[in-house]
């Protein structure tokens, strides 16, 4: 159990700007196993959103509650997500060439690609969350979700960037079956969430946008970088708001009042 708590605050320190406890031990080896508990991270960090959201709606103003979790949300996990949708955004739009793109997406600084996709995307993010009305079950299976899809890419797609300079190094070594398969199992409480048919509209939409992420990423670099799975984590954070909100969420009944 120690081992398992030590794995979960890894990956929570890595996705996260929470502290780690102190007897956390940390090594490549460790945080690579990791991985098999993103989607948990996930559920945490969204539970985490969708209650600045709950709390800011006592005083404000839907909008307002809204930008105030987003804005907390970009404060716990340090952009890190958006960084990487900045990058690859900037690579694959600013080159033709894969060492050419892959030099860009390790640049620091952001380019009008970048640029243009973080905005459009923390835009989308806003009205798609504007329009829903469930908000707080929106980001709670929003956050896990996505971080499930984006890190199950590891496990079928070879990584490509330079491994001494990258910031998720340690995620280019081989995953076992076994996280693989608790990295899914994690995500399974949606059809405690939602009703069967919502779920699995949810689950088809998000398969189908895997398949045309791991396409697209092949084609441009033949595989994945680290700035690759933030991208992916927030596009399909962006399709999982737009099929909540097609499907007006049909929520179980036995939610608590404030997730509906």
């Amino acid at each position: 159990m120690k081992k398992q708590l030590n794995l979960f605050f890894l990956a929570l320190g890595f996705f996260s700007r929470i502290p780690m406890p102190a007897w956390v031990e940390y090594s490549p080896e460790l945080l690579n196993l990791s991985s098999r508990y993103y989607t948990v991270v996930g559920w945490l960090l969204g539970a985490l959103v969708a209650g600045v959201y709950v709390a800011a709606s006592q005083v404000f103003s839907t909008p307002v509650s809204i930008w105030l979790a987003m804005v907390f949300s970009l404060l716990l996990t340090g952009v890190f997500h958006e960084d990487g949708l900045a990058d690859t955004a900037d690579g694959f739009g600013g080159a033709f060439v894969r060492e050419k793109k892959l030099l860009i997406m390790k640049d620091s600084r952001i380019g009008s690609y970048g640029a243009a996709a973080l905005v459009m995307a923390l835009l989308g993010k806003y009205l798609l969350l504007a329009e829903s009305h469930t908000v707080a079950l929106s980001l709670l299976m929003a956050y896990a979700l996505s971080r499930t899809l984006a890190a199950s890419l590891i496990f079928t797609m070879p990584y490509v960037a330079d491994e001494d300079s990258s910031k998720s190094k340690p995620l280019a070594n081989n995953q076992s079956k076994t996280d693989f398969l608790i990295l899914v199992i994690t995500a399974l409480p949606i059809f405690l969430l939602l009703h069967w048919q919502a779920a699995s509209a949810l689950i088809i939409a998000l398969l189908i946008l895997r398949q045309l992420i791991k396409m697209y990423f092949m084609r441009q670099i033949g595989g994945y970088t680290g700035d690759c799975l933030g991208a992916a984590q927030q596009v399909s954070e962006l399709l999982i708001y737009a099929v909540l909100l097609l499907c007006g969420v049909a929520s179980a009944k036995y939610l608590p009042g404030f997730l509906l």
